[in-house]
């Protein structure tokens, strides 16, 4: 029994809506921010290239998915500075500290990004 009447229930409608609400989401992320269009533009084609200058499928995989973090966790940063903005746009030190700890996040999934590329690529 859900607790909230805004949970949905389970079944292939759940399925169905959930997977309407993550397009919707990707489309946001495409009208709205910019990081996330930045990070697609130079993750998409390093992940195409991936599989080609990758030393093997593992190599591959750990580049293909540190691009795809990034993309997550930029995704998680975006909604959050989107919750504090629509909390209030006044500067508020606790709604700041969320987005800098968003923001935080973004830098060390990029580093980690790096540091994979580099150890997968090393000689």
């Amino acid at each position: 029994m859900n607790d909230s009447p805004f949970k949905s229930s389970g079944g292939l409608r759940r399925i169905v809506r959930a997977a309407g609400y993550s397009l919707a989401g990707l489309r946001a992320a495409l009208a709205h921010e910019a990081a996330f269009r930045q990070e697609l533009a130079v993750g998409l084609p390093l992940m195409v290239l991936a599989p080609f200058i990758a030393p093997g499928r593992w190599a591959a995989l750990a580049m293909i998915a540190s691009i795809l973090l990034v993309l997550i966790v930029e995704l998680l940063n975006s909604g959050i500075e989107s919750v504090a903005d629509a909390v209030s746009t006044d500067h508020h030190r606790l709604l700041g500290r969320a987005k800098d700890l968003g923001s935080a996040a973004v830098m060390l999934s990029l580093t980690l990004a790096g540091v994979t590329w580099a150890v997968a690529l090393w000689p």
